[in-house]
């Protein structure tokens, strides 16, 4: 409730500054004429800014800490997933050092935060050049052609997989359907409108068996959605 009445402080401090004296009023200094308390200026002037929002998302799915359950990874990694929609956000992902640790996570002991890394990623590279250039740069294209093809990729201990069960544990049985096709989500993202992305791709999938021809466009939506399309069936199939 307090937090409401800060908020409706705020909003009518804010009707106030903005809107054209009246000339029939009597004369004023111009100021406001409702006042904020400490509580309002706190609201607007200790608000947590973006990039410290994604740097706290960060730690919470990257935590050892046995208290730090897989629901509130999860929780943390949809915040993050949501923060990186906007695309200034998304290129702070290098700023704050970011991009390793959430690459990092494409290789996570639970099925669930793998899913959620390839998601955050696709997200962030969509439409985006300076993120695709990353993702080309830490080798991150690679991991994702693997995970289409349903690999599973080496664990990462550093990427906080400590609340993670033996029947978690990377093994043989490769990535579950959900994860591909997510991994593919985000690896046609990466690719669309950036041929370095594509070339990465194209090489990888003919060193694994596929059938890709040589200089595929990366603008020709047709020829990028026949590679794509190709590896949805593959994992829808699985």
């Amino acid at each position: 409730m307090a937090s409401d009445k800060n908020l409706n402080e705020l909003l009518k401090w804010s009707i106030e500054a903005s809107t054209p004296a009246d000339p029939s009023a009597p004369a004023t200094n111009g100021a406001p004429r409702t006042a904020l308390n400490a509580d309002a200026l706190a609201a607007v002037m200790g608000a947590p800014s973006d990039a410290e929002l994604m740097r706290a998302s960060m730690e919470a799915i990257t935590s050892t800490d046995p208290d730090a359950t897989l629901e509130n990874k999860l929780v943390a990694f949809d915040n993050l997933e949501q923060l990186v929609e906007s695309l200034d956000n998304a290129n702070l992902l290098s700023t704050l050092g970011l991009w390793t640790p959430l690459l990092e996570l494409l290789g996570h002991a639970a099925p669930q935060l793998r899913l959620m890394a390839a998601w955050c990623v696709g997200t962030a590279v969509q439409n985006n050049a300076p993120c695709q250039e990353r993702l080309v740069a830490l080798g991150g294209v690679e991991r994702l052609v693997a995970m289409a093809l349903g690999e599973r990729l080496p664990m990462e201990k550093r990427a906080g997989d400590g609340d993670a069960t033996a029947e978690d544990g990377a093994g043989a049985d490769g990535e579950p359907k959900d994860v591909r096709r997510k991994a593919v989500y985000a690896l046609s993202s990466a690719v669309r409108n950036y041929q370095p992305a594509l070339d990465v791709a194209a090489k990888e999938l003919r060193k694994r068996g596929e059938e890709v021809q040589e200089g595929v466009d990366a603008t020709d939506m047709d020829a990028v959605d026949q590679v794509i399309n190709g590896l949805k069936q593959k994992a829808m199939n699985a």
